[in-house]
Parts: structure tokens; C-alpha cells; sequence
């Protein structure tokens, strides 16, 4: 059972996010330090320079030889319901749409596995959870944040090639309609003006090709077999130059969040009903879909209460800096980051006590 000085770590780990959030949020709002396209520079850099460092610095530290490829697996079909159900709801739902689609599944899939998943997942399982939770954040960093990269870089390349984009401040899931804060741009077909689909695509694989973060964990995953499979380091010259921009990450992140919040005019941006909306996505939907995937794959015991409750984990910091860089819901994404990590240790701890008392 978890005690205080195991939610004491926890915390331990997730208030340094907040300083860095207040800093950026004071910058602009008491102190004026920075005008708007500054703040924009700021996210660019992060987006572009650490980020990729960051990933790759991670996933080359990594053993790849020794993955559990069942609670992979699950984690895949999780993944794989949302895509489909999402996939569903854009092409035959008369208020289905792409950019909804895009933002629904970072709130229901991408979590903090790294910063507050590995404390946690140590004091509730032990090496196991931190095992697990990693080899979590090597499969999102691998799989889900570049197909995210990639849908992102496909909406945005497609709407500033579509002669009739509008403000849609709304989104419609089932009988519930969503009408409030979120302040970007959704694109509506124009068979005119819009791209054919593979010139679209060829557009969307150059400028893929220019973003560092479309390779760089990949090229880190190149080098974790090499370095896993013949036993040899990197040269520490070429890690110091790694590690000096990759350890800036989280905290720039956040600072560019607090800067976002400060330009928005209120700190819950996106308001009441989407803050709402994406609690649900972040800590019902994304624990049901695991659950859905390990069962079926015949997954028990504490491998099936790990990934139930890393799944439940807080929004993922990655995913607003790409929002935020792309301009599709950055406030959405903001507000579930900030919430949902305020929020998220009393239910962790109940999904842990619950799942607990189920065994």
C-alpha cells in the first residue's frame, strides 16, 4: 500500500512543473518580459531543438532486447480502438472532423510517463512498474507522438491549402454538443482549392523531413540496439552535447505553457465543458480502452493493473507543445495538462486501491 513518503516522491517530482508554469505565467503577466512572438519563439524552440534531443537521449538509454511485448501489445490495441472509433466519427458523422479527431485522441491516449509515471508506478509496484511505464513512454515517443506529428503536419498542411477554413469552436460527441473556449481554426472541404490527396501527402513528407522530431527516436532506437547488442557508450563528448539540450525539456515545456496561459486572458482557457471533456478522455476513456486491450489479450495480475493505471496517468506536456506549434486546441491541451495533473494523484490512488481490492 502507498504510504505518505511514497506520495511525498510523487509530488516531489510533479512541483518543479509548477514553478516552471508560474515563472512563464509571471513573465507576461506581472513582469512583461515578453510580447506575444516571442512567446511563440520560445514554444518553437522547445519544439524544435529540445524535444528531439530530449527523445533521443531517452530512448538511446534504453534496452530494446528486453521489452514485455504482451503489455506492448495491449497498449496497441488500446491505441488502435481509439484511432478506429475516431477514424469512424470524422468520415461518417455529420459533426465529425479531423482536428477533433486529432485533439481527442492526445487526450485520450498521451500520458506524463516519464516525470510523474515513474515515481508513482515505483511506489505502488515497484521495479516492475517503473519497467513497465518506461518501455509505455518508449512506444508513445515511437509510435503515437510521431503518428500525432504526422496528423498534425496533415491537418495543418491541408487547411492552409483549402480555400474555405472557418473558426469552429465546437465539437459533438453522441447528443452532447460542446460550444465553448476552444479558439482554432477547423477546416471544411473545398473541392476547388484542396490539395489531391498524394500531392498533399508529398507536401506533408517534405516538411516531415525538416522536423527533427519525425527521426529522432528513431535514431535513438538505432543507436539502443547497436549500443544494447555489442555493450558499448557513446563517446561522452557527444552525450554531455546531448544531455545539456534534453535536460531543459520538461521545464521549458512548462514554461511555455505558463507563457500560453498568461496570453489567453484566463487560466482555465479552453472553459467549464471542455475541461470537462477532456478529464473524461484523459482518465475514463484511456484506462477503459487499456482495459479492453489486455484483457483481450489474456493479460493478469499486476501487469494488468500497471497498465490500467499508467494509462490513467496525467496529459502528456508533449502533446500541447505540438498544439501549440500546429495551433489546433493548444488551449484544450493546456487546460488537461494543468488539471489533469492537479487532480491526478487522489485518483490514481483510487484506481490503485480499487484494482487492489478487485484482486
Amino acid at each position: 500500500m502507498i504510504g505518505w513518503e511514497d506520495i511525498y516522491k510523487v509530488v516531489d517530482a510533479m512541483m518543479p512543473l509548477y514553478v516552471a508554469l508560474i515563472l512563464g505565467y509571471g513573465s507576461v503577466k506581472w513582469w512583461h518580459m515578453f510580447k506575444p512572438e516571442q512567446c511563440d519563439t520560445i514554444n518553437k524552440f522547445n519544439c524544435f531543438f529540445i524535444l528531439p534531443f530530449f527523445n533521443f537521449q531517452f530512448i538511446a538509454n534504453i534496452n530494446p532486447y528486453n521489452l514485455n511485448y504482451s503489455f506492448l501489445t495491449g497498449d496497441l490495441i488500446a491505441k488502435a480502438l481509439v484511432i478506429l472509433t475516431l477514424a469512424l466519427w470524422a468520415n461518417f458523422y455529420k459533426k465529425g472532423s479531423l482536428s477533433w479527431s486529432i485533439t481527442t485522441f492526445s487526450l485520450s491516449t498521451l500520458n506524463n510517463t516519464l516525470v510523474v509515471g515513474v515515481p508513482l508506478m515505483k511506489a505502488m509496484y515497484g521495479d516492475l512498474g517503473v519497467d513497465l511505464v518506461v518501455q509505455a513512454a518508449v512506444i508513445q515517443a515511437l509510435l503515437w507522438l510521431t503518428s500525432l506529428l504526422f496528423a498534425l503536419e496533415f491537418w495543418k498542411t491541408k487547411m492552409n491549402n483549402n480555400g474555405d477554413d472557418v473558426i469552429d469552436n465546437s465539437v459533438e460527441l453522441g447528443s452532447v454538443s460542446v460550444l465553448e473556449g476552444s479558439t482554432t481554426a477547423q477546416m471544411r472541404n473545398n473541392n476547388n482549392n484542396a490539395l489531391s490527396f498524394w500531392p498533399l501527402m508529398k507536401a506533408v513528407s517534405i516538411k516531415l523531413a525538416k522536423n527533427p522530431n519525425s527521426y529522432a527516436c528513431f535514431l535513438g532506437l538505432f543507436w539502443a540496439l547497436l549500443a544494447s547488442r555489442w555493450k558499448f557508450e557513446m563517446p561522452s563528448i557527444i552525450e554531455g552535447s546531448i544531455l545539456i539540450m534534453s535536460k531543459a525539456g520538461s521545464g521549458v515545456a512548462m514554461f511555455s505553457m505558463g507563457l500560453f496561459m498568461a496570453l489567453q486572458g484566463k487560466i482555465i482557457a479552453c472553459g467549464a465543458a471542455l475541461t470537462i471533456y477532456a478529464m473524461i478522455l484523459r482518465f475514463v476513456v484511456g484506462p477503459a480502452t487499456m482495459a479492453l486491450g489486455c484483457v483481450a489479450l489474456g493479460l493478469h495480475g499486476n501487469v494488468l493493473r500497471i497498465a490500467i493505471v499508467q494509462s490513467a496517468l496525467p496529459q502528456a506536456v508533449t502533446s500541447f507543445v505540438y498544439a501549440q506549434e500546429y495551433g489546433l486546441h493548444a488551449d484544450v491541451l493546456s487546460t488537461g495538462v494543468i488539471v489533469g495533473t492537479i487532480i491526478s494523484l487522489p485518483l490514481l490512488i483510487a484506481y490503485y486501491a480499487v484494482l487492489d481490492i478487485m484482486h
